[in-house]
């Protein structure tokens, strides 16, 4: 069995390694370090002890994860061929260190892992900029830094700010949610004695700092809750929970999930009402009042013991998964129809439908024209359609004439008759918008927005002929609607 010896060579001070380290490191045994690019490697050079370094991988692969896998193989290799060797590391191993991570998963028959640490680079950055980590601390890889990373409660540490490169990708990410004006700090060289280095900059200048290296980091301060000017969803949750309680909104307090449901289809509706206006503005307001239904929701449910928001998100992302075979399972699907007729195949089985009549009855009660488009749509999906436009054009014409038939006998008092008939005309007229791939709801809304700037027009033009349309005739009126329809939008 083979033996690696993973070590951490401490912030960067030699007065900061182990005796352990210290054994290991003179031991005899062939060394391996991550980088040469550390104060204590000054330690190997004095005392004439060889070592190889991997800094020559930075260069031959394309991104920091290939980096890393690189290395862990090539140690794998090492310690097969050599039978015990050491690896050592800046800081601590355990500390964000993914190379030790992935070395981690090696561990089994053939291989044996022992961690021997050093002090990491945490307690001198700390120290530094003076703050207590007990309000929370987060390290992050600077390499692999997303946008999923930032927490905005709690303070954080970003490290492997190996150049001016990573430094700007980090600077892009931040001012997306902190802005340019956020002040953060920049430390160099922690834990090395007479060389540390603190800036306090705002996020802009980030990537105009000359000295970033290997032993950069960034801090990044929680934002301060009481003149705080973003939020996360942890801060709705909270302000949520406070309206909810005793010393809360009387209005909130007494909502209950029967209460607010209409609410939920309200804000939906003016979300796509932003989206058609391509106000994006409106459109963040209007997201944020869904999401509210949302967090409004899964409080109620929480104080009632019944799910909280993490049973939301936990189901939300294993449909996501179970429904995307082929994204996570390695399924083939060419195109995005295949998508939709798997999505919805997956669906079905996981609420137990199997029969096609099932698959109508499963559509929501949505509004009418909606509810229509997707009954069409599924009915379609078994062979019941027609060929093409044509028929559903045929069948508009139809349903058309019976409207008329059925209008000629309302005088014998049958209105159910009529109120059929034009159900029929309208479930038809969908069926003609669905052929043309034209969204039913789209359009009539569409067409309700057109009515109402003609008739603001034509109200604009009666004004200016000094009368109100109330006291218009029908024929005149009729002469301004047509006057507001050669109106270009």
């Amino acid at each position: 069995m083979g033996k690696i010896y993973i070590l951490g060579l401490g912030p960067g001070d030699i007065d900061f390694l182990t005796v352990g380290v210290m054994k290991r490191i003179n031991s005899g045994d062939k060394n391996y370090l991550r980088t040469e690019n550390h104060p204590t490697v000054k330690y190997f050079v004095e005392n004439n002890i060889s070592y190889e370094s991997y800094d020559y991988v930075y260069d031959k692969e394309d991104n920091f994860i290939g980096v890393y896998e690189y290395i862990v193989e090539d140690l794998v290799d090492k310690v097969r061929r050599h039978k015990v060797i050491n690896y050592f590391v800046p800081g601590n191993p355990m500390v964000a260190e993914k190379t030790v991570e992935l070395l981690l998963e090696k561990k089994g028959k053939d291989i044996d892992i022992e961690l021997l640490g050093g002090m990491s680079f945490i307690e001198p950055v700390i120290q530094l900029v003076k703050r207590d980590p007990i309000y929370g601390l987060k390290i992050v890889d600077g390499t692999l830094f997303n946008i999923n990373d930032i927490d905005i409660n709690v303070d954080y540490i970003i490290t492997q700010v190996y150049n001016g490169r990573v430094a700007s990708d980090i600077k892009l990410i931040l001012s997306e949610v902190y802005g340019d004006e956020y002040e953060i700090y920049i430390i160099n060289r922690a834990g090395v004695k007479d060389e540390e280095k603190l800036y306090r900059i705002p996020i802009y200048e980030l990537d105009r700092i000359d000295k970033i290296d290997s032993l950069t980091s960034i801090y990044i301060p929680k934002v301060d809750k009481i003149i705080k000017k973003i939020y996360d969803i942890a801060d709705i949750i909270d302000t949520m929970k406070l309206l909810r309680s005793e010393k809360g909104c009387p209005w909130d307090k007494k909502q209950t999930h029967e209460s607010i449901r209409e609410s939920v289809i309200e804000e939906a509706y003016e979300v796509v009402d932003a989206i058609d206006k391509g106000d994006m503005d409106g459109l963040v307001e209007e997201l944020g009042d869904l999401l509210l239904q949302i967090i409004f929701h899964s409080e109620i449910a929480s104080e009632e013991g019944e799910f909280n928001l993490y049973h939301v998100t936990t189901e939300l992302n294993k449909k996501l998964i179970y429904r995307h075979p082929h994204v996570f399972n390695e399924k083939k699907v060419e195109k995005s129809d295949e998508v939709v007729y798997n999505w919805n195949k997956l669906k079905f089985k996981a609420r137990g439908i199997n029969t096609y009549t099932e698959i109508l009855k499963d559509i929501p009660k949505l509004p009418s024209l909606m509810r229509s488009y997707k009954v069409q749509e599924r009915a379609g999906q078994v062979g019941f359609d027609w060929d093409n436009v044509d028929g559903a054009l045929d069948k508009v014409k139809e349903e058309y004439f019976e409207v008329i038939e059925s209008i000629n006998t309302i005088e014998g008092g049958d209105v159910e008759k009529v109120e059929e008939e034009l159900g029929d005309l309208l479930f038809a007229t969908v069926n003609v918008c669905r052929f043309l791939n034209v969204n039913p709801e789209v359009a009539l809304n569409r067409t309700i927005n057109k009515f109402i700037d003609r008739f603001e027009i034509m109200e604009l033009k009666s004004r200016k002929m000094g009368k109100k349309l109330e006291e218009m005739t029908l024929e005149e009126m009729d002469i301004l609607w047509n006057e507001a329809k050669l109106h270009k939008y």
